[in-house]
């Protein structure tokens, strides 16, 4: 039986990830559940999942949490606060750790179960973003082993050899190629642009996801960072990546021999199947994701992205060749970008625009610790105050 818990339990991934495990109560058990404030949600997993531990990092929803659980009798310990993320990715009875924290919250927390020597399935990109090095080295270091979640990365992971995570370039690789399905506004106009609401960036074709990464897949920014990601995990240079626009999302990513063979991973568009593919690897269980129907796709398509509409794209390309705390600085820059969207503050090519203007005033510094990383996240988050500032005085 193997010890599982997961942070970020009540998100899309957290509830894809116990809807697997639930599927194989003899080879799972759920030893803690975290999540920020979502306690009506993480309360309804408690009574399902029975864990020994549930976070709340809220205090407050802890709390309320506590109140619940003891009123209905279960035995789950409630804490909260940051550094019981922690506490729960290095428990002792956790073999797998689901790192599933959207942002720049869920750095810490997978840095600590991988010190720990945990099986670290990776859905938090903007950890490999900001510290990629370091926490392969973390991993490394703990004895570890970091295995891909986001669909592509894990597809990747899939069509390279056994031991391709970790940093290294695998011999006899080509380039990657990273599909994106091109998100709500693939066909917008650049006026259309201007005038898109969050409802409208949130309503992916064909995902299922929550509000941040909805806009970042609106923007191709999670591609970009994606981009990013890839070379961190796979010892790849930028320019070996390269990104298509594949709208059917059944192709989640491919690998490029040198001797022109080209492997590719298909599937639904269902997060259950990385998730179930690294619980289990190197083995395959159940997830629950429907067979493919290839006769009934017909013909899958593929087209290059417009970086002059998507811009956020070439934005972290940029950041990727620049390396060091460039894409740190890239990715504090989006996310206070992304939620001023969300809050109605700037229009959606406003992202864009205030993520430029960071990179355009950062200067690039060595990342040779987690201090360097946090120091470039402060920074980056200040100037994007800024030019988020700027921008609103400019359109009053």
């Amino acid at each position: 039986m193997v010890g599982v818990t997961v942070l970020g339990s009540t998100g899309t991934i957290g509830v894809n990830t116990l809807d697997v495990i639930a599927r194989h109560p003899d080879r799972f058990s759920v030893v803690a559940l975290a999540a920020r404030s979502d306690h009506a949600r993480l309360f309804e997993q408690c009574l399902q999942h029975a864990p020994q531990i549930a976070v709340l990092v809220d205090e407050a929803a802890a709390r309320t949490l506590r109140t619940r659980l003891a009123a209905a009798g279960a035995r789950t310990e409630v804490l909260s606060g940051e550094k019981a993320l922690d506490e729960v990715a290095a428990h002792p009875q956790t073999g797998v750790v689901m790192a599933g924290i959207v942002g720049a919250a869920g750095l810490m927390s997978a840095f600590a179960a991988a010190r720990a020597g945990k099986r670290l399935l990776l859905a938090n990109k903007e950890a490999l973003v900001m510290a990629g090095e370091l926490l392969i080295d973390a991993v490394a270091a703990g004895g570890a082993q970091l295995i891909p979640i986001d669909s592509e990365h894990n597809a990747i992971f899939q069509c390279l050899p056994a031991t391709s995570v970790g940093g290294r370039r695998t011999a006899g690789v080509r380039r990657i190629i990273l599909t994106a399905s091109g998100g709500p506004f693939i066909d917008a106009s650049q006026d259309r642009l201007e005038r898109a609401t969050p409802a409208e960036a949130c309503a992916h074709p064909r995902w299922v996801m929550g509000r941040k990464i909805s806009v970042d897949s609106a923007t191709l920014m999670n591609k970009g960072l994606e981009l990013i990601e890839a070379c961190r995990l796979f010892g790849v240079a930028p320019e070996e990546v390269e990104v298509v626009i594949h709208r059917d999302s059944i192709i989640h990513s491919l690998v490029e021999y040198v001797d022109g063979s080209v492997l590719a991973e298909l599937g639904h568009p269902d997060m259950r199947t990385p998730i179930a593919h690294a619980l289990a690897w190197p083995e395959r269980i159940v997830s629950g994701v429907q067979s493919l129907d290839l006769v009934g796709i017909g013909r899958l398509s593929f087209e290059a992205p417009d970086t002059a509409r998507f811009p956020c794209l070439a934005l972290a390309q940029q950041a990727a060749r620049l390396g060091g705390t460039a894409p740190a600085v890239l990715n504090a820059a989006n996310e206070l970008a992304v939620q001023a969207f969300l809050g109605g503050e700037v229009n959606f090519t406003a992202i864009a625009d205030v993520i430029g203007r960071v990179l355009e005033r950062h200067e690039v510094g060595v990342v040779q610790s987690l201090d360097d990383v946090l120091a470039a996240d402060a920074w980056g988050r200040r100037a994007a105050t800024a030019a988020l500032n700027e921008r609103c005085g400019a359109v009053a």
